[in-house]
């Protein structure tokens, strides 16, 4: 049986240059854009990985799986599996993985609806897209 999914997560929407994060709470089932970690081949600064979980103490951790339309893995779902595991290797939380496909269209939507210079501020997309990777995950969990 599965853990229960209770507290803090943080999400991560991995990519070759910028990795967006979000964190969110079980318990509303909704996250926020958290930041935007640069990247060297999709491998981020682990320091800096390390200073969000001390400061956030998430229970668990949430990587977008980009998957191709027809659900197939691509490049990208293999570096996003490896990301995965080296959080979890590194840092013993649990990890998920969640169906990535179109939250980047729905980050841009939300972020074109709300407008403002937030919106286009670099690396927002990427935020948003691992809020978009949160919420559909703790969506799929149950989580009110």
């Amino acid at each position: 049986m599965p853990e229960p999914v209770t507290g803090t997560w943080l999400a991560f929407d991995h990519g070759g240059r910028r990795i967006g994060v979000a964190v969110g709470e079980a318990l509303t089932g909704t996250g926020r854009a958290l930041c935007t970690l640069a990247a060297r081949d999709g491998q981020p600064d682990w320091e800096r990985v390390a200073r969000l979980l001390d400061e956030w103490r998430p229970a668990g951790l949430v990587v977008g799986l980009p998957l191709h339309a027809d659900g197939s893995d691509s490049h990208s779902t293999r570096a996003a599996r490896k990301f995965a595991q080296r959080l979890h290797g590194r840092h013993g939380l649990r990890v998920e993985l969640v169906d990535e496909r179109l939250s980047s269209h729905e980050a841009e939507a939300r972020l074109a609806e709300r407008g403002g210079r937030g919106a286009r501020q670099p690396g927002a997309l990427d935020s948003e897209a691992a809020r978009v990777i949160l919420e559909t995950w703790f969506n799929q969990q149950g989580c009110i």
